[in-house]
């Protein structure tokens, strides 16, 4: 079987260079011709990058979020005869960063995001945080640059996958956790590599869940992704308890 080659990351590239990429890229995976290319742009530009204010994909993020709950709330609604406790639950997973994140990975956005060299050497162009803020910041992108209309069909094409009757990612623990943080009000959980060890050919991770008042747990796996579940599921198992 043929793998897949990754993209390179295309922080030496020319603007112009770097412009006609993204537009392919928009074109041939998002799905979407923009008439302002400068909004992809800056949905793909981490904050390391940048130190104009509003240069970076903060603002779009904000607003994306929100676009992207109405959207998948009024799709949720359409598709599933269900109460609102069973609803609110879908809608937390299927917005919130780890459902975010399996989609932007499904685009192989992380060569494109424009960021500091040393975050990436870091490997945040890969992670759920900064890959779910990119996910909802190109839905803002979509919408300013198409309207209602378009965000809605962008969001349709990318995360209507996820709302089958039965996924996984419902019962993924990072998933989990993120319900029970916000529910309570807590905010979002945070996850922290705090070790790495092994060659790099079989890397070992070990990363630091917390969810604001109380305690950490610390999970290890051979993905910083797989890591993170470890952790979440230990924390999830102590703040039950």
């Amino acid at each position: 079987m043929t793998r897949k080659r990754k993209a390179a990351p295309d922080t030496g590239l020319g603007q112009a260079d770097r412009m006609a990429r993204l537009g392919d890229f928009a074109r041939t995976v998002l799905g979407h011709e923009f008439a302002d290319l400068a909004l992809l742009d800056r949905a793909l530009t981490h904050g390391s990058a940048t130190r104009q204010p509003g240069a970076s994909y903060q603002r779009l993020e904000f607003l994306g979020d929100r676009v992207l709950g109405c959207v998948v709330a009024s799709l949720l609604y359409g598709r599933h005869d269900e109460a609102e406790g069973r609803l609110t639950a879908r809608l937390h997973a299927m917005v919130e960063g780890p459902a975010n994140a399996r989609v932007a990975r499904g685009w192989d956005v992380g060569p494109l995001i424009t960021m500091e060299p040393v975050s990436r050497a870091k490997g945040l162009a890969e992670s759920d945080n900064v890959l779910g803020d990119v996910a909802e910041a190109l839905v803002a992108a979509v919408f300013v640059d198409g309207g209602w209309e378009a965000a809605a069909r962008f969001v349709t094409r990318h995360w209507g996958p996820l709302m089958q009757a039965e996924q996984p990612f419902l019962n993924d623990p990072k998933s989990s956790l993120q319900q029970w943080a916000l529910k309570r009000r807590l905010g979002m959980p945070e996850y922290l590599v705090v070790g790495r060890d092994g060659p790099d050919h079989a890397p070992l991770f070990t990363v630091e869940a917390t969810v604001r008042g109380s305690p950490p747990a610390t999970g290890t796996g051979k993905s910083r992704q797989e890591a993170e579940k470890a952790a979440a599921s230990l924390l999830l198992k102590s703040l039950d308890a």
